[in-house]
């Protein structure tokens, strides 16, 4: 009887553990169920719906990138296509090319797709991207927080472990293993929120023991974060010529320009 029963319990675990590994799968491959629709099914697709429809369906798309846009927590297309374009997925390719527009023309932000095997957007400012401005506002402590971090970061190559990102914001009265009158749980932010915004990159070091991180750049980053922006507030800092800092000034630039170059050839 008793062995039966552990049976029943073992078994029943390990269907719950399958249920479970099933569902994150299904979460994952949820966009391998979307096919882009050919030039020829969006002309269809179009025929069959009205002008206000499809206008109706824009606004939609742009509303949901908006409300997303004010976490920073950039948009999945399976989401997208699950949640708001739904029964409209056969001329997907003409919402997003309405609703990009709209973002250019109405708000002046471009929509990016930062990741393209998993297909997620941004949004980001286009007058400050074609300026090489910081888009950080100094006025939201969060973004002072991590402006902080990416400036270590860049300064010390690109990758740093997480002691040192630690132990400078520890200098900063910022402690990590406290919570913080401002920020709350500094390292849940840091770690999880930036992260998720896609304004850094948490990764584990192999072979570690006990396991170590490294932070990096973010996708969003480095296309929100003027690099020559962050040398030239580190110079004043340390009273220094940004120059001095020869590597980082070259690709500080070197970034600059293509961004520039970028934005152009886009317009």
């Amino acid at each position: 009887m008793m062995q039966r029963k552990r049976l029943s319990n073992t078994q029943s675990s390990s269907q719950g553990r399958r249920q479970s590994s099933t569902l994150v799968a299904h979460d994952e491959d949820d966009d391998t169920t979307f096919t882009q629709p050919s030039t020829s099914q969006v002309q269809r697709g179009l025929d069959k719906l009205t002008p206000a429809q499809v206008d109706q369906k824009t606004a939609e798309v742009v509303q949901y990138f908006l409300v997303k846009d004010q976490k920073k927590i950039p948009v999945r297309r399976a989401d997208l296509v699950k949640h708001v374009i739904k029964e409209y997925r056969n001329i997907y390719p003409e919402i997003m090319k309405r609703v990009a527009r709209t973002f250019d023309q109405v708000f002046g932000l471009k929509l990016v797709e930062i990741d393209t095997k998993n297909h997620m957007y941004i949004l980001i400012n286009k007058l400050e991207t074609a300026e090489g401005a910081l888009t950080v506002n100094p006025t939201n402590p969060k973004m002072g927080l991590l402006f902080v971090i990416l400036s270590v970061i860049f300064m010390k190559g690109g990758v740093v472990r997480e002691n040192l990102i630690w132990n400078t914001l520890k200098k900063l009265r910022v402690d990590s293993g406290e919570k913080h009158e401002e920020f709350g749980d500094v390292k849940r932010v840091v770690t999880d929120e930036f992260v998720r915004q896609r304004y850094l990159e948490y990764v584990r070091i192999p072979h570690t023991e006990p396991v170590e991180h490294e932070f990096r750049w973010g996708q969003r980053a480095d296309m929100e974060v003027s690099k020559a922006r962050i040398l030239n507030f580190m110079g004043e800092l340390h009273e220094q010529d940004p120059q001095s800092w020869s590597q980082q000034y070259r690709e500080a630039h070197c970034t600059s320009s293509s961004t520039q170059a970028s934005t152009s050839s886009q317009r």
